[in-house]
């Protein structure tokens, strides 16, 4: 049974040097390949920032650091790894011409995950020979922070590929969901998308502001959604009748609802009203700022879950 001890990560992006760290963190080796000239500098600086917060969730352990390096081609970046994270830009054919490189080069037993949002598994298969052992690994940024990954594969894969990648994913601290059927934007964004639809429609049809639109979600069922997914939180919200009692009870409303949810589109006029809503919301508080606060957030929310979940 393959213990992935040593890693590849392909793009060093925001990304890709948040794999790393978790990578790290987990005791795993990590050979790193990205095209820019500043890469180590980069990456290193990267994970300096990270460290403190993987230590602080429990992810990094005292003594089970992993061993960092670099190279200079994706083809020596893969030589003997038994896992690769590929995170180059979403250009198809840039990652086709990167697939086509690294197949000669990779052990048998390798698994091959790709980070990509919007591209499809079956687009990506084209730059392979046999694309058996690749998969979609679709982390929500920052990967070494936020739990998720997306496990993808087709009727093309092979499924131990998708049990392994799952148990690699295990090892290092994340949290898994198998998608069955492939659909554009996987599960998580489809729904990130939903609801961002219907703020914008709020925000565009004068229902609320911005900043009041955001205040509903984070002071009201985003901290349910923080603990359960709707289907079990409107099961509890029940009672002992569960969730075909909660159906019984307001399917009627949640159509009328739906019937009346906006279609709006992100065009110039409503992209720069929705800036200047985030501007106000911000409060003079810089980029950097609000990141750091994001993260904290996300922090002391998994530090306070981690005992309940196991």
């Amino acid at each position: 049974m393959t213990e992935f001890q040593d890693t590849a990560v392909l793009g060093a992006g925001v990304i890709g040097a948040s794999w790393t760290a978790l990578f790290l963190a987990a005791g795993k080796n990590v050979c790193v390949f990205d095209v820019s000239d500043s890469v180590e500098d980069d990456v290193q600086a990267y994970i300096d920032a990270a460290w403190p917060t993987l230590v602080e969730i429990g992810l990094a352990v005292e003594g089970r650091r992993g061993e960092l390096s670099f190279a200079s081609t994706p083809e020596e970046a893969v030589a003997g790894a038994d896992f690769v994270q590929e995170n180059v830009p979403e250009r198809l054919p840039l990652k086709l011409d990167l697939y086509r490189r690294i197949e000669p080069h990779l052990k048998l037993t390798a698994v091959v995950a790709s980070s990509a949002s919007g591209l499809m598994v079956k687009e990506m298969q084209a730059g392979w020979a046999n694309p058996a052992r690749f998969i979609l690994g679709h982390p929500f940024n920052p990967p070494h922070l936020v739990p998720l990954v997306e496990v993808l594969g087709n009727e093309r894969t092979d499924p131990a590929a998708l049990a392994e990648a799952e148990r690699f994913y295990a090892q290092v601290g994340k949290v898994t969901i198998r998608v069955n059927k492939e659909v554009p934007g996987h599960v998580a964004n489809r729904l990130q998308a939903a609801l961002w639809r219907e703020a914008i429609h709020l925000v565009n049809e004068g229902v609320a502001s911005v900043e009041d639109v955001d205040t509903a979600v984070w002071a009201g069922p985003g901290l349910r959604w923080g603990a359960m997914g709707p289907h079990m939180l409107f099961s509890l919200g029940a009672g002992a009748g569960g969730l075909a009692e909660f159906c019984n009870r307001y399917a009627d409303s949640f159509h009328r609802w739906w019937d009346d949810l906006g279609t709006p589109r992100i065009t110039p006029e409503v992209a720069e009203k929705l800036g200047h809503g985030v501007a106000d919301e911000a409060k003079g508080r810089g980029v950097e700022a609000l990141g750091s606060t994001r993260d904290a957030l996300i922090v002391a929310h998994l530090k306070a879950v981690k005992d309940l979940r196991g």
